[in-house]
């Protein structure tokens, strides 16, 4: 274009596009100051500021003893999953996710979350957790999801196997595997810890661990997704837990290997390693009720975490979002910093 051209004045259809674009870039601003005065004045979509240490209760926590394995439902105060807080934004829309440890707890929150995030999701509990799992059933159904109810216990290898089995087959897929469930109960000392109990926790935690994953690899597509728990105790063992720590300590190393074992296939592997938290695992003997009652004040926070502040690790491991990340250990430890 001549210097000429560049000067000459403009067409009447040259005109109208210039008032055009004129009138766009106005409404551009307009819009630009709009959303610049909602975020001065405190979107309604966004919580405010609020300092972490006081969002959520902290001790003194009533005494609440209950029998293996304990309700979310029967604890005072009751854990926040996210069950009216947790807002999704289709980031899982399509998947299929199987979750064990799905009535309560990080279990359960990641859960909601999944659903309100788009995705199917198939819990499991035991049976004596049906009352919990009612009702997280019912909140993935109210986010317009398919929900799958698989009751069992994960000591039985067999029945490891036919969970993963019916997961696919009600599901149509899996794409997206969370081992969360486990046990924990407290031992003052190891002459204390019978070999029962000891085999309980490692069945519960390693192997069901090693059973449901070694099933459900067959099934998961190149961009699925495995995430396990850890712990905290993974690296700073608690002295009245050790059977507890030694399993979490194995979970981390096994996610660290698998991770390189699998990454050929496409499918990723992480962990959330959780400091404390206010789950019915620690009031059904995963704690003396007198550490119960004081339960969080032992890290900077100086207050357990609730399944709710936990949930969106899993649901950033789980998505593509996180494509680059396996083999990874995610600490949320209340400020201790731990793990690395």
């Amino acid at each position: 274009m001549s210097d000429q051209e560049q000067n000459s004045a403009p067409t009447s259809g040259a005109r109208r596009g210039v008032l055009a674009g004129a009138a766009a870039g106005l409404a551009g601003v307009m819009a630009g100051n709009a959303r610049a005065q909602s975020t001065s004045q405190g979107s309604t979509d966004a919580p405010p500021l609020a300092d972490p240490r006081k969002l959520y209760p902290h001790e003194p926590f009533p005494a609440q003893p209950q029998p293996w394995p304990g309700l979310a439902s029967k604890m005072h105060p009751r854990p926040d999953h996210g069950e009216k807080s947790y807002k999704g934004s289709g980031k899982m829309a399509g998947r299929k996710a199987l979750i064990t440890g799905g009535d309560s707890g990080l279990g359960r929150a990641t859960a909601i979350a999944f659903a309100r995030e788009g995705a199917d999701v198939a819990i499991n509990y035991l049976p004596q957790e049906e009352e919990d799992a009612r009702e997280v059933i019912a909140l993935i159904r109210q986010a317009g999801r398919k929900a799958v109810a698989l009751p069992g216990d994960i000591r039985e290898e067999a029945f490891c196997q036919k969970l993963v089995a019916d997961a696919v087959s009600q599901l149509g897929g899996l794409d997206a595997l969370v081992n969360c469930a486990g046990r924990q109960h407290y031992h003052e000392s190891i002459l204390d810890l019978s070999t029962e109990d000891f085999d309980w926790t490692l069945k519960t935690n390693l192997y069901a661990l090693f059973w449901i994953t070694k099933a459900a690899i067959p099934h998961m597509p190149p961009g699925s997704s495995i995430v396990n728990t850890a712990s905290s105790n993974a690296y700073n063992p608690g002295e009245i837990i050790l059977d507890y720590a030694l399993t979490k300590a194995g979970i981390a190393n096994f996610t660290k290997g698998l991770a390189k074992q699998i990454l050929p296939k496409g499918i990723r592997v992480n962990a959330v390693a959780p400091g404390p938290f206010w789950t019915a695992l620690q009031v059904c003997g995963g704690q003396p009720m007198s550490a119960v009652e004081k339960y969080g004040t032992t890290v900077p926070m100086g207050r357990p975490g609730q399944p709710a502040e936990i949930a969106p690790i899993y649901v950033h491991l789980a998505t593509t979002e996180s494509s680059y990340v396996t083999g990874q250990i995610f600490g949320i430890t209340g400020g201790t910093g731990a793990p690395g």
